[in-house]
């Protein structure tokens, strides 16, 4: 049985690497040795050593971690460069994504670490080639998901209908965390938002994390504002001490 948690989203741009990182740091600091990993990453940046995946190194960074490269291509194995959609960024690179390679990158690291932090791509129907989805390779991995959305006008039917699917394949959802990327006025709509959507995906709201304007991994300060936005992380650590 694997352990860990896979962070996914309603949409893309919605704080997923955000949460994660910030879910990342606060295992390993309740004592967890807890890694991260990107199983699919479009948007790779260009380097020295060829293309590294942004969303994994803001991750590794606010962590403080500094994998060799053999661990870091396991907790990345799929990394694009154009910014687009996995199943498409694979039938461009013509290296689609294996689930069956992920799967394998999984539990060679759980072979060394107590638990993973997955962060998806996209959202949860998102293709990662011509016949899976985002989706099947939760399912695969089985881990419990946390639900990553943003609080404006249009996330209550996201953020149902992403519920309504992951429950529907069989996977546990630990609960929802509202993110705010961009600077926002909050009113009537952000305040009914997180109730409606508990009320109606019967869902464990764990958090709103509001806007921050430095995330760089160096600003602890924020880092620690973010933990404490997310009010459910000890129910999240917890259920990754007792097991599904």
């Amino acid at each position: 049985m694997r352990c860990g948690v896979f962070v996914t989203g309603t949409g893309t741009g919605v704080g997923k690497t955000v949460v994660a990182a910030a879910l990342l740091r606060a295992l390993r600091r309740r004592g967890f040795d807890a890694i991260p990993m990107k199983p699919v990453q479009t948007g790779g940046s260009p380097g020295p050593n060829g293309l590294s995946a942004p969303d994994l190194d803001t991750s590794l960074g606010v962590a403080d971690l500094g994998p060799d490269p053999p661990e870091y291509t396991l907790m990345a194995p799929y990394v694009y460069e154009p910014a687009c959609s996995p199943h498409l960024a694979g039938r461009m690179d013509g290296n689609d994504v294996q689930a069956a390679r992920i799967l394998q990158c999984a539990d060679r690291l759980l072979k060394s670490h107590d638990a993973l932090v997955v962060e998806g791509a996209g959202g949860v129907l998102v293709p990662i080639n011509a016949e899976q989805t985002m989706l099947d390779l939760m399912v695969a991995l089985g881990l419990p998901v946390v639900l990553v959305g943003l609080p404006g006008l249009g996330t209550i039917n996201h953020s149902l209908l992403s519920i309504h699917a992951l429950r529907g394949a069989g996977l546990g959802v630990l609960g929802i965390i509202f993110c705010q990327p961009e600077p926002l006025d909050h009113d009537f709509i952000t305040s009914d938002n997180p109730k409606t959507i508990a009320k109606f995906g019967r869902v464990e709201i764990l958090g709103s994390i509001g806007y921050h304007q430095d995330l760089s991994p160096s600003n602890q300060t924020a880092w620690d504002a973010i933990e404490h936005e997310i009010h459910g992380l000890d129910a999240i650590a917890n259920r990754l001490k007792t097991g599904p």
